[in-house]
């Protein structure tokens, strides 16, 4: 922790002392090239911010408006990976119960039964009908009352902040703490995810020899409800994988949403925000210029700068905690995920994982070279031409990928 704040420390000055220039002792051709890599028609230079950080060194070794507040798209995934990895771990898993309110006489369960969920986003129907032949093996043949889904463990907005009404199903599924199948149902979006879960589940234990007598439907468990069966869903490093390897919208908002609740500050988009604010600060990331709205980079309120994705890598890195399930989380070029069909030539496939982001406007990409360097590319337009642009920091990144 002692080198990796004094590098932090190294990078912010940096970026102080250099705002609008170059930093560090690179061979100045190197930072002409680089200069000339980021040089893109309808981009403005000023719109774009980029640092690069060696990281054997802790020096800044590039930098261009690294303290520039800019729209990140995806790369505010980075953010969110971070800080669910250091405040959950890389092990965590999210749970969904069947809870029971009523009493139980024999085989039969008089009351309701509820299915519910603590935001895990990768639940299935195939999950339901094991959770369904729990209960089956506990013993209960027959429920008299209803299945009720129930999703007050995060609040009932479907959205994030800022975003434009086309991002509901088109960008993400609607948020809930209780979400089968990414709310679909044969290849359509259900609105109301709790009540088709429920559903679901009723089918399930139809299907496991458990009579239900009442109609599915939707509400919040007793506080005495009684656990009849649970399930855990994979650990979060798989998911964390998804999000950031595959810009999964959904899973990230589903784990700020998680990371809010989890921290007693509420299932909310601004209680994960506070979580993580506050996550990254402890780290040493500088949050000037930073703004987050939401999870995903979706929102146009998100703002981010080069330099504090330059140094949330850094910190990242240098944790041993937190480096492998993060660096194993990013894409490879030219192998997987975002970066399969990008920098796919030697010496930059294979050695380069990063991240991605591309919305109407901005592009970015930020991640490592190998064991050499940590960067952050940010670009904004309005459009932006997102073709020249991520050829643009390809370029970029296959200079660095030769030294």
């Amino acid at each position: 922790m002692r080198r990796t704040a004094a590098v932090l420390v190294a990078l912010a000055l940096a970026l102080a002392v250099s705002a609008a220039g170059h930093a560090g002792s690179s061979p100045a051709s190197l930072l002409v090239q680089l200069d000339r890599a980021l040089a893109v028609p309808g981009v403005s230079p000023a719109a774009t911010g980029a640092v690069v950080v060696d990281l054997q060194t802790g020096e800044v070794v590039y930098e261009r408006n690294g303290s520039r507040s800019l729209l990140p798209a995806s790369n505010e995934k980075l953010a969110i990976a971070v800080a669910v990895l250091r405040e959950l771990g890389p092990g965590f898993r999210l749970g969904t119960d069947v809870l029971g309110d009523g009493v139980r006489d024999g085989a039969v369960w008089i009351g309701d039964v509820y299915l519910k969920g603590y935001g895990d986003p990768t639940l299935r129907r195939r999950s339901l009908a094991g959770l369904a032949r729990r209960v089956r093996s506990a013993g209960i043949r027959k429920v008299t009352g209803r299945v009720l889904g129930d999703e007050s463990y995060f609040d009932n907005r479907r959205t994030a902040p800022g975003w434009k009404r086309s991002f509901y199903g088109e960008e993400s599924p609607p948020l809930s703490a209780l979400v089968v199948d990414r709310a679909t149902i044969d290849r359509h979006w259900v609105d109301d995810p709790a009540l088709a879960a429920a559903a679901q589940f009723e089918q399930a234990l139809e299907g496991a020899g458990v009579r239900v007598a009442g109609e599915a439907g939707k509400g919040a468990a007793p506080p005495d409800a009684v656990p009849l069966a649970g399930l855990l869903s994979e650990p979060l490093a798989r998911m964390v994988k998804r999000m950031n390897r595959e810009s999964d919208n959904f899973v990230a908002e589903m784990l700020l949403k998680a990371l809010g609740a989890l921290a007693g500050h509420g299932g909310s988009t601004a209680g994960g925000v506070q979580v993580v604010r506050r996550s990254l600060t402890e780290l040493g990331v500088p949050l000037a210029g930073v703004r987050l709205a939401d999870g995903s980079g979706l929102s146009r309120g998100d703002r981010m700068t080069a330099g504090t994705l330059a140094a949330l890598l850094v910190a990242a890195w240098n944790d041993p905690e937190l480096a492998g399930p993060f660096v194993g989380s990013l894409a490879v070029a030219g192998i997987n995920g975002t970066l399969e069909d990008r920098l796919v030539r030697r010496p930059a496939r294979g050695r380069v994982f990063a991240k991605t982001g591309t919305t109407d406007l901005a592009s970015s990409l930020a991640g490592f070279v190998g064991e050499r360097y940590a960067f952050a590319v940010i670009m904004n337009g309005r459009p932006i031409p997102w073709w020249s642009a991520r050829a643009a920091q390809d370029r970029f990144v296959e200079l660095l990928a030769a030294q």
